[in-house]
């Protein structure tokens, strides 16, 4: 940061980007070397001998032979330069790498040498041009594998530039400084992101909503990344950087509990925590729920979950092309029924419990089921969530719109993705409902479901409550950036969140990329190391964790972390050696805002956490509980945090496997007590 400037454009790379490259060129270079001095070593004294000489013979083969050596040690000098001089300064501090340009330009200028050499020894080894055969089999064979190893990493380099390559990238800063110039330049990124996903995803159906969840998605990306400077390795870089002040503020918060002696938020006591609630807010009918909820991801899911014999699971649930009734519950399914026979196995329900199950999944379409649950007494739509590239773009649509419903406040806006997807839902649903109540009028309605499928779940659940006013909705790792704050208090009264652990989705809102985006550029801007460094370490943290040494000497000033979003914060980073430019477009990009909507969680929230042990219990084999939990606000999830098992605890397995752990050992405890 900021991004590299080479032959008059900017570029997808950074200065200090090819410490890793060079030592890895450098080293495959270095074999190069000694094969072909090895060669030169017996082939040189043989190139004299051969049937001609001249342009055609020896002379030839020797001026390929010492052009290559010499051309290699040139380029080795030239990559040790590269490599040290890219790895000197922080991130920020582009005037310490200014050589890397030039370096980088000459070594651009050697692929020329370097293209013609490799024509000839194309020519010698491969054509019959060159009239100088070679006897000697361990020289033809390194001379061959030369030659087309060559021609391996020129392609790999033309494929590397194109990566790298920025299309707007000859745009100046200078002229973003104007407003009508910054809009012109966001109208030119968002349809640049809008010709790659067409270009990626050309076979995903192509229809009006198709093409406004593009536009949507192109303009999200296009507000969060433009006039940031920001390269994808300083991402990854800040985001590494963050997780160590993530760390130190932990850290900072529970010594001051400490200090303050205040009393753990979370607890293991089950029946404490839900000792205000409603009988029917509860975790084993949470658990019900949330399996019905998992069947609706169908076969991929068995698949998923049995790599190796999930067919065998499967099979006995198929239904025969053959035998496959003409009027059927089963809408958009294949000739087997394989996404049916995927939810009969994980709901352990039988086919007539299953009153009606659509799997069309198209951009804002979400497959769902309606199940007859006897036990409990309730009919259930248990809605999908994201499994397929047309279910991301429904949830990166993620700007809002006004959401309108019996009972809501005025003004209420929700996630547009997700409330077209609901709208869309509503219109198959409705029918499907009047005739279930037909058939058990004393039954309740409840609906569930996981990440994106709990997000739709609630909105779907919101325009059906003035109807069912009894109605429940069980939602599991719904995404943050949902409704509006104060629709969000109006559903705590039918609406059961969880969230696990560290789940990215249930912090994960257009508000909370934008501060996360912010978080990295200050975070880069405080840190006193250099981004191959950074990368060592963040391979370091995945493997042992983040040592507390550190906490401290990753940064230039602790104090820095704590700077304000504001005109403050532009003077700090100038005093801290940072260009003008950087300065300016750090400002610019901490009071830009996609949305002036700020979208919240909505329902009662219960937070499940792993309980840590402390002292003696990490010594001591002592059965205590495995999990902890507390009511939590929509605000708790207003950050992004970057933790290990962020996107481990969003999986739906494991929030199943904490839940039934919670069961069992209350259910345990309950027995031991008794006894």
């Amino acid at each position: 940061m900021p991004a590299l400037r080479l032959l008059g454009r900017k570029w997808l790379a950074a200065s200090d980007d090819l410490v890793f490259p060079s030592i890895f060129e450098l080293l495959f270079r270095f074999v190069w070397l000694v094969l072909i001095a090895l060669v030169v070593e017996v082939l040189y004294p043989v190139t004299w001998q051969c049937q001609t000489e001249g342009w055609t013979g020896g002379a030839f083969v020797r001026l390929y032979l010492c052009g290559n050596l010499a051309l290699q040690a040139s380029l080795m000098l030239l990559l040790s330069a590269l490599a040290q001089q890219s790895a000197k300064g922080t991130i920020t501090d582009t005037d310490a790498r200014k050589l890397v340009s030039p370096l980088l330009l000459l070594k651009v200028f050697l692929v020329l040498p370097e293209v013609a050499l490799n024509v000839m020894g194309t020519m010698w080894m491969y054509c019959d041009v060159i009239e100088c055969d070679v006897t000697d089999k361990f020289s033809s064979i390194v001379v061959q594998s030369i030659v087309l190893f060559n021609w391996v990493q020129l392609a790999l380099t033309i494929f590397g530039l194109f990566m790298v390559f920025d299309p707007l990238g000859s745009v100046n800063y200078d002229e973003m400084l104007d407003t009508p110039n910054q809009a012109r330049h966001h109208r030119k990124v968002t349809g640049l992101w809008s010709r790659r996903f067409r270009w990626a995803f050309c076979w995903l159906k192509r229809d009006e909503h198709g093409k406004e969840a593009f536009q949507q998605v192109a303009a999200l990306l296009s507000a969060l990344f433009r006039s940031t400077d920001l390269v994808p390795s300083d991402v990854v870089a800040g985001c590494v950087l963050l997780r160590v002040r993530q760390k130190r503020e932990t850290r900072e918060m529970r010594r001051i509990q400490m200090l303050n002696d205040e009393e753990p938020i979370y607890t293991t006591d089950v029946n404490k925590v839900f000792s205000e609630t409603p009988p029917w807010m509860n975790l084993d009918h949470a658990l019900h729920y949330l399996r019905l909820s998992i069947a609706a991801y169908g076969w991929p899911y068995v698949l998923y979950r049995h790599c190796f014999t999930g067919f065998c699971k499967l099979a006995r649930h198929l239904t025969c092309c053959c035998c496959r009734p003409k009027n059927t519950i089963v809408s958009d399914d294949n000739c087997c029924l394989c996404h049916f026979a995927g939810v009969k196995y994980m709901s352990k329900l039988s086919a007539d419990d299953i009153i009606f199950a659509s799997f069309n999944n198209s951009v804002f379409e979400l497959p769902f089921c309606v199940i007859v649950d006897h036990e409990r007494e309730s009919i259930v739509v248990a809605i999908r969530g994201s499994i397929s590239l047309s279910d991301i773009f429904t949830d990166f649509t993620a700007g809002s719109e006004r959401f309108e419903a019996d009972g809501l406040p005025e003004g209420t806006a929700a996630h547009k993705g997700m409330s077209m997807g609901a709208a869309k839902m509503l219109r198959r649903l409705n029918p499907v409902l009047d005739r279930a109540f037909q058939q058990f009028p004393h039954y309740d309605l409840v609906l569930t479901g996981h990440s994106l499928g709990a997000g739709v779940a609630v909105l779907v659940g919101i325009k059906l409550r003035p109807r069912y006013p009894h109605l429940k909705v069980f939602a599991f790792s719904t995404p943050a950036g949902l409704i509006s704050r104060e629709a969000a208090r109006y559903t705590e009264s039918f609406v059961l969140t969880v969230g696990v652990g560290d789940d990215l989705v249930m912090r994960l809102s257009v508000h909370s990329i934008e501060n996360l985006r912010t978080k990295v550029i200050q975070t880069i801007h405080a840190t006193k190391l250099p981004k191959y460094r950074i990368m060592l370490n963040g391979f370091g943290y995945a493997l042992f964790g983040v040592p507390a040494r550190d906490l401290e000497s990753t940064w230039r000033r602790p104090e820095d972390l704590e700077a304000n979003h504001s005109d403050d914060s532009t003077d700090a980073l100038l005093s801290q050696g940072v260009s003008t430019e950087a300065a300016l477009v750090s400002r610019n990009v901490f009071t830009r805002r996609f949305s002036t909507a700020r979208l919240f969680t909505p329902g009662r929230i219960l937070h499940i956490v792993r309980r840590k042990r402390m002292g003696i219990e990490k010594k001591v084999r002592i059965q205590e509980p495995t999990y902890e939990m507390r009511w939590a606000c929509a605000e708790d999830f207003m950050e992004l945090q970057v933790m290990p098992r962020m996107l481990l605890d969003h999986l739906p397995e494991n929030v199943h496997r904490t839940i039934e752990t919670i069961v069992k050992e209350k259910h345990h405890y309950r027995v031991t007590a008794v006894v």
